[in-house]
């Protein structure tokens, strides 16, 4: 499907043989419940399925699933590592994992992979990588992949004249903002009826925003995932030194002039400002004609285009291309991990294989979701968000033209949310300049020495 995946297509074709993949192999002296943890109501029922699969196959194991929501979902997970009462395996994210890691809270998966025969090479290229410690242990293995890209309106945009074509084709550059400002603006509309872009506009009485401003989840801010981080990878910005990085680069120009621009948008009344979207849902203005276009990633594509109504139609489009000539999106990817503290090892591992087997990854693809990280289950979800009428191209022409970047996976990756996320809120709330993220990264590379 793209040129990412094209490297390893050939290993998917052929049949996933793990030692135990089909859930067959595995041995208990007795029935087992396997405690699993997941944030993403979306998935719940794909995974639920591949649950009932599993213990079909494997009686004495009885997976049971606990669903919340982002921010309680992580306060559980944390509370639940401290007090030692655990989830036996949960999904994990790059913000968190490093200190699961350096805090030996969860198991290297290593020995079973060894033991198993598991080829990883099955997976999308670079996501095996992502769950690897700075010493190369292994801690997960992939379930799947997401980038970001720009939904919006299309009865807005059609409103306003802007054709798919030419949302597939905008430019930005940080000192007027290219052809995605020029966009950002004529989509921004007071309540008088005059646009961004025309006389008279009144940026103190907006009825539609031509972008969102996300900032309600927790870190959000600090890592820019879905909000600015691929303007600035577009400026030629890199977070860190590398993977495991022991230093970040928020003094860097291209990050600041990015900020910059960005934070410019709200002083013209073209998105809204921070106090205007804290504890509003970005989907919700979105669905309800509030703005025209919201940066988010693939995960929300079910939601979103779940979500058509008389006043809203769902459509998405790349990020636009940067100064370095080329488009940009954050590359992340969740696995599971094995609490260390699990009285039930072996079978936690067994579920753990499955999840990352194409039996399992294949049911995900039919729930047209995510996007599975075995490149056949890929595959089978853009075909299945096709049959829903839903174009996912946004989202897979980044790996098609190798332009994405890593999550940024660092220790202390918290304290340096702890950090980031007031600074950033400070800056983007008019109380701080744009410079003063300079002495918030002193802050941030104090914390690796």
């Amino acid at each position: 499907m793209t040129k990412a995946l094209a490297g390893i297509a050939a290993l998917a074709v052929v049949p996933l043989v793990l030692a135990g993949c089909s859930a067959g192999s595995a041995t208990t002296d007795g029935p087992v419940e396997i405690k699993y943890s997941l944030w993403d109501a979306n998935q719940m029922p794909a995974y639920q399925q591949c649950a009932d699969d599993f213990h079909a196959a494997n009686p004495d194991i009885t997976i049971t699933i606990d669903q919340s929501g982002w921010e309680d979902y992580w306060q559980k997970i944390n509370t639940g590592l401290v007090s030692g009462n655990s989830a036996d395996v949960f999904t994990s994210h790059l913000a968190y994992y490093p200190e699961f890691v350096l805090n030996d809270q969860i198991l290297p998966l290593d020995d079973y992979i060894k033991a198993d025969g598991i080829d990883t090479s099955i997976y999308q290229d670079g996501l095996v990588d992502l769950w690897k410690s700075p010493e190369g242990v292994q801690y997960g293995l992939p379930k799947d992949f997401d980038t970001i890209a720009l939904f919006y309106n299309q009865q807005l945009t059609d409103a306003a004249g802007i054709t798919a074509e030419q949302l597939g084709a905008l430019d930005w550059n940080p000192d007027d903002g290219g052809t995605y400002e020029d966009v950002i603006a004529h989509l921004t509309v007071d309540k008088d009826g005059v646009r961004g872009d025309e006389a008279g506009f009144d940026k103190n009485n907006v009825e539609t925003y031509g972008i969102w401003f996300e900032a309600s989840n927790a870190g959000a801010l600090g890592d820019g995932q879905t909000q600015w981080s691929y303007l600035a990878a577009a400026n030629g910005w890199e977070a860190t030194d590398g993977p495991w990085g022991s230093s970040y680069n928020f003094d860097a120009p291209e990050f600041q002039d990015t900020i910059t621009w960005w934070r410019s948008l709200i002083e013209k009344g073209y998105m809204p400002s921070l106090a205007a979207q804290t504890g509003i849902s970005w989907s919700d203005q979105l669905t309800a004609g509030s703005v025209a276009l919201a940066s988010n990633g693939s995960w929300m594509t079910g939601y979103v285009f779940g979500a058509t109504t008389d006043s809203f139609t769902p459509a998405v489009a790349p990020t636009p291309t940067g100064p370095t000539g080329e488009r940009a999106s954050m590359f992340n990817g969740l696995a599971d991990n094995i609490w260390a503290g699990t009285k039930h090892p072996e079978e936690a591992w067994e579920w753990v294989k499955y999840m990352g087997s194409l039996d399992c990854q294949s049911v995900v693809a039919d729930a047209a979701v995510v996007f599975p990280a075995i490149p056949e289950a890929t595959d089978a979800a853009v075909e299945a968000f096709a049959a829903k009428g839903v174009d996912v191209n946004a989202f897979t022409i980044q790996v098609d033209e190798g332009t994405t970047f890593l999550f940024p996976i660092t220790d202390h990756k918290s304290d340096v949310n702890a950090l980031m996320t007031p600074a950033m809120e400070a800056v983007m709330s008019g109380k701080e300049p744009v410079s003063s993220l300079s002495a918030a990264n002193d802050q941030v590379n104090a914390l690796f020495k």
